[in-house]
Order: C-alpha cells, then sequence, then structure tokens
C-alpha cells in the first residue's frame, strides 16, 4: 500500500494488483455463474426430476458447511493468493472432466454430483482466500471503493453469465464447460500476477481452537458480530426473489419475458449503485447508513410485494438492489477493516458461510411461507421483518450504529 490518501476509481483501475485482482475475480464469477446454468440444465435435461435440481442447491452448499473453518485457516496459514489459484486449476480442472464426458456422452447424473461437489470445495476454500487478499492489494483508504467496484463486476457477471451459460449450451451441451475451463485458466495466471503486501501468517501450531478462532473473534467484537448477522438475518427474511416465477406467471401474468425481467432488475439496481459507490464513496455515518439501506431494503420489499404493476415491480427490485448493495459493500468493507490480517480468512469464511446459508434458508423459508400463507402475504411478512430486524439491531448493537467512518 503505497499511500494512506483514498484514490478514484479511474485511479484505482489503473493500479496493477487491483486490476489483476478485478479480472481474476471476474473471470471465477463469470465461471460459477455459467457452470450453475449447466449443470442445472444438464440434470433436468437427464433426470427430468424437480428434486434432482433442488439437489444440486445442497450439494454445492455442503462444502461450504463442511469445510468453512478449514477454508478459513488455510486463507490465514498461507499464501492467500497461492491458494485461490490451486482452486481456480481445481476448478478448471473438474470442468475439464466435465466438458469431456458430456462431450463423448457417456456422463452420468452421480459424476455431475460429484463434480459439483468438487468445484463447491474449491469455491469454500477460494471465497475466503479472495475476500481477505482485497484488503492487501489497494490503495490505504480505498477498500471502500475497491469494494464497490468488484461488486458492479460480480452484478455484471450475474446479469450476463447465465445468458451466456444458456447460449453456449444451445449450441453444444459440453460447450459451456470448455469456456469456463478456458476462464478459470486465465483467472488462475492472472492471480498468479497479483503483487500483495506482506501476509501476516497464522501460527503453524494448528489446533482446534486456532481454526475455531474466527467465531470468538466475531463473537467478542459486538460490531463485526452485528453486521455478520444482520446480514443472515435480513437476507433470511427478505428472500423475496425465490417467489418471482409465482409473481411472473400469477400475478403480474407477464410470462417468462416478465421473469427474465424480473430476475435482472436487482441486479441492475446494484450494478447502477456501484457506479454511484465508485465514484463517491460514504464517508460518514456508516454505521447508520448500512441500518438505513437494510430499512429501504424491506420497504422495497413490501412494494413489490403488494404491487400489481410491471413497472412499479420492477422499479421495486431495482431499489431493492440498489440499498443491498449499500449494505453489502459497507458490510464486507467493515469486516474487512475491523479484523487483522491474520485473522482475515477465518473471519471472511465464517462470513461467507452466513451469506450462504442465508441465501439458501431464505429461499426456503419464503417458499414454506408462501405455501403456508400464500404468495403476496408471505412476501409482505418478508419485507416487515427485514425492516423488523433493522430496528431491533440498532437497539442490540449500538455501536455498530454509532460508527461514524472506516479505518
Amino acid at each position: 500500500m503505497s499511500s494512506t490518501i483514498p484514490v478514484g476509481a479511474r485511479e484505482l483501475l489503473r493500479h496493477g494488483p487491483f486490476l489483476f485482482f478485478l479480472l481474476s475475480r471476474s473471470l471465477s464469477r463469470f465461471a460459477s455463474q455459467i457452470v450453475a446454468v449447466a449443470i442445472g440444465w444438464q440434470v433436468y435435461e437427464l433426470t427430468g426430476s424437480a428434486f434432482q435440481l433442488g439437489m444440486v442447491g445442497l450439494v454445492q452448499f455442503l462444502p461450504t458447511a463442511l469445510l468453512v473453518f478449514v477454508a478459513g485457516h488455510a486463507a490465514d496459514r498461507f499464501d492467500r493468493k497461492r491458494v485461490v489459484q490451486l482452486c481456480q486449476i481445481a476448478e478448471a480442472a473438474t470442468a475439464l472432466f466435465l466438458a469431456v464426458s458430456t462431450f463423448a456422452g457417456w456422463l452420468t447424473v452421480p459424476q455431475i454430483f460429484m463434480a459439483t461437489f468438487v468445484i463447491g470445495i474449491a469455491g469454500a476454500f477460494e471465497s475466503p482466500a479472495t475476500a481477505a487478499l482485497l484488503p492487501l492489494i489497494v490503495p490505504k483508504g480505498s477498500v471502500q471503493r475497491a469494494t464497490a467496484i468488484s461488486s458492479g463486476a460480480a452484478q455484471v457477471a450475474t446479469i450476463t453469465g447465465p445468458a451466456l451459460g444458456g447460449l453456449a449450451y444451445v449450441l453444444a451441451p459440453s460447450l459451456p464447460y470448455f469456456v469456463i475451463v478456458a476462464f478459470w485458466l486465465v483467472g488462475a495466471v492472472l492471480t498468479g500476477f497479483i503483487h500483495t503486501e506482506r501476509q501476516e501468517p497464522a501460527s503453524a501450531e494448528s489446533i482446534a481452537s486456532d481454526v475455531f478462532a474466527g467465531v470468538r473473534f466475531i463473537r467478542h467484537n459486538p460490531a463485526i458480530l452485528g453486521t455478520i448477522s444482520l446480514d443472515l438475518f435480513a437476507v433470511l427474511f427478505g428472500g423475496v426473489t425465490a417467489l418471482l416465477p409465482i409473481y411472473a406467471r400469477d400475478i403480474l401474468q407477464t410470462g417468462p419475458l416478465g421473469l427474465g425481467i424480473l430476475r435482472a432488475a436487482p441486479a441492475v439496481g446494484a450494478l447502477l449503485m456501484t457506479i454511484v459507490l465508485a465514484r463517491r464513496t460514504i464517508n460518514r455515518r456508516i454505521g447508520l447508513r448500512m441500518f438505513q439501506a437494510v430499512i429501504v431494503f424491506g420497504v422495497a420489499t413490501v412494494v413489490f410485494a403488494l404491487s400489481q404493476w410491471m413497472w412499479l415491480s420492477v422499479l421495486a427490485l431495482a431499489v431493492l438492489g440498489a440499498a443491498d448493495t449499500i449494505s453489502v459493500v459497507i458490510r464486507f468493507s467493515l469486516v474487512q477493516l475491523s479484523t487483522p490480517d491474520e485473522m482475515r480468512g477465518r473471519v471472511g469464511a465464517v462470513n461467507f458461510l452466513f451469506i450462504n446459508a442465508s441465501n439458501q434458508l431464505g429461499q426456503f423459508e419464503s417458499g414454506v411461507t408462501a405455501a403456508l400463507l400464500g404468495t403476496v402475504p408471505a412476501a409482505v411478512l418478508g419485507g416487515v421483518g427485514t425492516v423488523a430486524i433493522a430496528l431491533l439491531w440498532m437497539k442490540l448493537f449500538p455501536s455498530l450504529r454509532k460508527v461514524e467512518r472506516l479505518e
């Protein structure tokens, strides 16, 4: 870190280590989006079973739940750049297996699940190492802006990756896998070019208490505990995106094209907000701004839930995505800057588990609540619950609410 003065977005994009990091992470995100589409289509084509399709998500999530503490310890014990590289190479090798076996015509569903599990293992190690790498490669004071730019690139991948994967699958079922082999290999090469500040490795004495040190650190730091748990419960109650197919067909009556627009709306709102945050960072009342963003997220969820008009529904989802981006950028920056470097991998792994769990359980909660109460009441309840959680957390974690600026 050559400077203590925050740099602008343009200067940050000229900063070699961050540029290599951004390109590598973007390629990994694109590959993850493409492989999710390709595997989903292929499993459904082979089985015609919605249950088997749902099992894909479970198989992807299990490695994160099982390896969260080991992965975090690895990110602190070993060179994070090398951990990311090895994960990308492992993902590329697994994708190559899928590509060749699909092309040859002998790929089976159990083999797909095994490959998915391996990719999940690599992702479980890659994510905390990548998150902990960012503060080591950007100039001091620029983590928030770098996080916004990185989040924007991730949103681009989220919007365009599934379309690219679907198009490639139409041309040839094996083509998406060959594409992501190239993406992950190029990403691994770019990761190798990242120059980092000297990482402070964790002690070589790898005992069980070291592995769980991230949990202890979070538990004894109210601001970080409040930040991570706020994300867990806010997304748990606000998982309205799981209900979009029902809204598209039965409430807004827009069909598949409308569903595509609804699904893209949060990502578009998020992308627009990342452009704003990349140019103009939030410098005052950081904690309060995060709570306000979560409240706006909840209110936008309620507006969407009650909307009978397509234009209002799209607008509400875009606002929802923009508010979530503000919360994500502040949350990630706050956790990274409040955590000592030698602990960032383990804390990041716990954070990653919470994010994954909230997304998966949020979809489950929305589906169950909709089945019990109806779609609109379930969505309204989710939005109201999100607002209530934000207000409650403001009372339970006053130190988080009072955070003035990112140091």
